[in-house]
């Protein structure tokens, strides 16, 4: 049985290079959660707002894994021949529902947690970062390890 120096040895070691290892991941998934939560990645209806391209791309490999983004459908929809419409059938109208409608909540609180969430895994990743470099004994496995988390998952990406 392994003694709890030995035990905690390894467990530091592990640490170090499986966080190393996903330190580009968490900046990656930690700038763009923040730029979904304020919906920065897409259009909405109703705004003049476009997107940057790069950040509808970051935004797709976030939510679905790929680079492909989706067309959108087109909302004008060409209005169909009169001479093919059928009359209108009347149809009976339900009563209004007697529940009250509900006051739309106001949501910016929470996005701003969130930013400030991201905006620490972010500075926090940063940190990890930092010191391992500042007190591993073998900066050049550190960089290596750091160079895989980057280059695999863009291998990935090609897959």
């Amino acid at each position: 049985m392994p003694t709890p120096h030995a035990l905690l040895k390894s467990a530091r070691v592990f640490h170090l290079y499986t966080g190393v290892f996903f330190a580009p991941a968490l900046l990656f998934f930690a700038f763009t959660g923040a730029v979904q939560t304020f919906s920065l990645h897409e259009t909405t209806r109703g705004s003049s707002y476009k997107p940057p391209a790069i950040l509808v791309e970051l935004g797709q490999l976030h939510k679905k894994q790929t680079l492909v983004v989706p067309q959108r459908k087109s909302e004008a929809k060409p209005a169909p021949k009169p001479e093919t419409v059928p009359a209108p059938v009347p149809t009976p109208t339900p009563a209004p529902s007697p529940v009250a409608p509900q006051k739309a909540k106001n949501l910016l609180p929470m996005k701003i947690f969130f930013l400030f969430v991201a905006i620490s895994l972010f500075l926090s990743t940063l940190t990890g970062l930092y010191m391992a470099y500042k007190f591993s004994r073998r900066p050049s496995v550190i960089t290596a390890t750091l160079a895989a988390g980057i280059v695999i998952p863009l291998l990935l990406l090609l897959l």
